[in-house]
């Protein structure tokens, strides 16, 4: 039996819930959402996931979400998990029903909390770096949004090519973010990765690993990306997860020393925190 799912307070099984074909969530991607990794049955910066999903959501014009009821319902959905060493928590908050256009309905948000097992990330990854620029002037830019139809063709073409995870430049031909995760290279032995306004979303793991390993915020151009010593992903899902080629491109190292340096401390400090 699979896992009860949370929907709007009400905890019911995934044959059950349902929300209305007219959700904005669905019609036009208007909604914002958060996964969180769960170690053991225990989420991980389950504060800091629920900062950033208000944040979003405030981004978006839409009301603050009822955080403690979500933290609610994500302990409720973990209650009745099987006992997975590592699972994720998807939280989705939509602008709830509305009109077949752009214009917002009154009916209320919609708030969904399903859980499910992760499978651990392969141990390096090949990037694929897509055609298409992330804007980061755009409304979304920062946002965790439900409208990830770039992201998914985006993936769809990294992995037709042989890539794990695909990487956006952004209109200024930095390199900004990839679909799911954030870039750190290591550049003349410094660990880099780019800023926030280089349209790159402020990933949690992201802002541990500048905390807990060091490292700098600065705007690089994509081509340095190629060019690197070392780079690795980061997200919630993958923790630290080093990059071994870059399209054709095999970097010097996977992990490189800094890398793995940067991937011992980050599984200590995360070990040891589970809501830093």
């Amino acid at each position: 039996m699979k896992t009860p799912v949370w929907l709007n307070g009400e905890l019911v099984s995934p044959d059950q819930a349902a929300v209305s074909v007219f959700d904005h969530g669905l019609m036009v991607g208007d909604g914002v959402f958060e996964t969180i990794k769960c170690v053991n049955g225990t989420t991980f910066a389950l504060t800091r996931h629920l900062d950033r999903l208000t944040l979003s959501a405030r981004r978006m014009e839409l009301p603050d979400p009822d955080t403690d009821a979500i933290a609610a319902g994500i302990r409720a959905c973990l209650a009745e998990a099987p006992p997975w060493r590592l699972g994720r928590v998807r939280v989705t908050y939509t602008s709830g029903p509305g009109p077949l256009g752009s214009d917002r309905g009154d009916q209320g948000c919609t708030t969904v909390v399903i859980v499910d097992e992760q499978k651990p990330f392969p141990a390096t990854a090949d990037v694929t770096v897509v055609p298409w620029p992330r804007n980061e002037r755009g409304a979304l830019a920062g946002v965790k949004s439900t409208s990830y139809g770039d992201n998914a063709r985006a993936l769809f073409y990294a992995k037709a090519a042989g890539g794990g995870e695909a990487i956006f430049e952004n209109t200024a031909g930095d390199l900004c973010e990839g679909t799911g995760s954030n870039v750190f290279i290591v550049r003349d032995g410094r660990l880099v990765t780019p800023t926030l306004a280089s349209g790159c979303l402020a990933g949690v793991t992201r802002a541990l690993a500048l905390e807990w390993c060091g490292g700098t915020e600065e705007d690089v151009p994509l081509s340095a990306l190629y060019e690197a010593d070392e780079a690795f992903l980061t997200s919630t899902t993958r923790d630290i997860q080093p990059i071994r080629a870059v399209d054709r491109t095999v970097l010097p190292a996977a992990p490189g020393p800094i890398t793995a340096k940067a991937m011992q401390v980050f599984a200590e400090r995360s070990a040891a925190d589970l809501n830093p």
